[in-house]
């Protein structure tokens, strides 16, 4: 469904992705782990169109979007989960999901999405009215994967979700990840920190040191790893 093939980004005369190499199954969830500074939140800004690659391809659904801009990308079907959450803090939480929506031409069919994001998350329903700038870490990041579902995305990349969020709140935003591919077949890129917690949840697993993929395999393979176990796992 994915595939970037030998990417290279660079921030000035800085390499931050050295020809790295990738693919995301049609269905899978599939994790991106590493260190702070590794890359990984540079592979998914340079897939979404934030940043333009130096060299290399990217390949969705068999067609090129490397450097295409953002907003085609996601009319494409691709939706991106920022770090930090970036939701639009002086809008209410409805006009945060409905601003995910803007490149819908179907907006007769909003309400089944909107159904569906309160249905998955009943607090974004109870505090629909809102200023979202006044939720709690957590709710916000809800609310971040709620505006990027009604885009109606094929593929969903999310950007430490766990970040600045309550434990108690943490699994129930990595069960919902499971329950959006599970239920909707909807196709994930992850990057976590929390390399425990991304393993547990995903299919595939890539490990990026320094920008360059250092490793990879299927998840519970790489949760058995010595080097990974080391370094991600504190085993």
């Amino acid at each position: 469904m994915l595939e970037l093939r030998e990417i290279t980004v660079n921030y000035g005369s800085i390499v931050a992705l050295h020809e790295i190499s990738l693919k995301v199954e049609q269905g899978d969830i599939v994790t991106l782990i590493g260190a702070n500074g590794a890359g990984k939140s540079t592979t998914l800004r340079t897939i979404s169109g934030l940043l333009k690659p130096g060299r290399g391809s990217i390949l969705y659904e068999g067609e090129e979007i490397g450097g295409e801009p953002a907003h085609k990308i996601v009319a494409r079907g691709l939706s991106h989960v920022p770090e930090g959450r970036m939701i639009f803090a002086n809008l209410s939480v409805q006009e945060n999901l409905m601003m995910g929506a803007y490149l819908r031409k179907d907006r007769a069919k909003l309400r089944n999405e909107f159904d569906y994001v309160f249905g998955m998350f009943p607090r974004l329903q109870e505090r629909s009215r809102q200023v979202a700038g006044t939720l709690s870490g957590g709710e916000q990041q809800m609310l971040a994967i709620g505006r990027a579902l009604m885009s109606k995305p094929r593929c969903l990349m999310l950007d430490e979700p766990s970040l600045g969020i309550a434990p108690i709140l943490v699994k129930t935003i990595f069960e919902k990840i499971r329950e959006i591919n599970k239920s909707l077949g909807i196709t994930v890129l992850l990057v976590e920190q929390n390399a425990n917690l991304a393993l547990e949840v995903s299919h595939y697993g890539y490990v990026l040191e320094t920008g360059r993929i250092i490793l990879h395999d299927r998840s519970e393979a790489l949760r058995a790893n010595e080097k990974v176990k080391s370094a991600y796992l504190g085993g």
